[in-house]
């Protein structure tokens, strides 16, 4: 069974940035992608392509943004996100293409990563974009009905995941450890 994790169109380019920041299962040390992707412009365009590069005066902007977008997670309407469309506003535009687009009225990349999460909202796409419980990667909902929770059930890829599997194991073990032994009766 293949999970897919990536979002759809244009808000793909949110969680790989949301991703820059990640948890790995072998060391559990987070680890921080986003300088070096703001020091190496090639590496920039390969993970974001389209969003203007982020200099490094923007670095500690980008980080606070990133952390912002992930609170926001899984949320329909995020309203905490008022605060950065002030000061990064976003202008709509009627297209023939796309009957409705956001642009962001500044040129940086925050300004441009904010038009895009405006444009996942509007398309009422945003709340699907969640971060799993345990490993916090951020994944992209396709079920049916919304309600998917890890990452992933098996780690059948290079580096899939199995969060959900693990966690299930993890109760099972709880369950059977708080029940009374039949050789205890």
């Amino acid at each position: 069974m293949v999970v897919r994790s990536a979002a759809p169109g244009r808000l793909e380019l949110v969680r790989s940035f949301l991703n820059t920041w990640r948890l790995p299962h072998d060391t559990r040390v987070p680890e921080d992608r986003l300088p070096d992707l703001v020091a190496n412009p090639w590496e920039w365009r390969k993970v974001l392509p389209g969003v203007p590069h982020g200099h490094r005066r923007e670095l500690d902007e980008l980080t606070e943004l990133r952390t912002a977008l992930r609170h926001t997670l899984g949320i329909q309407a995020p309203y905490e996100l008022r605060d950065w469309l002030d000061r990064h506003p976003v202008l709509v535009t009627i297209g023939e293409e796309q009957p409705i687009e956001h642009r962001p009225r500044d040129p940086g990349a925050a300004a441009a990563l904010l038009a895009l999460v405006v444009d996942g909202v509007a398309q009422r796409r945003w709340a699907r974009l969640k971060a799993c419980p345990d490993c916090k990667h951020v994944f992209y909902d396709h079920s049916r009905n919304g309600t998917r929770t890890w990452c992933g059930m098996y780690a059948n890829q290079p580096g899939g995941r199995a969060c959900g599997s693990i966690a299930k194991v993890r109760a099972y073990r709880e369950r059977k450890r708080d029940q009374p032994s039949t050789a205890d009766s």
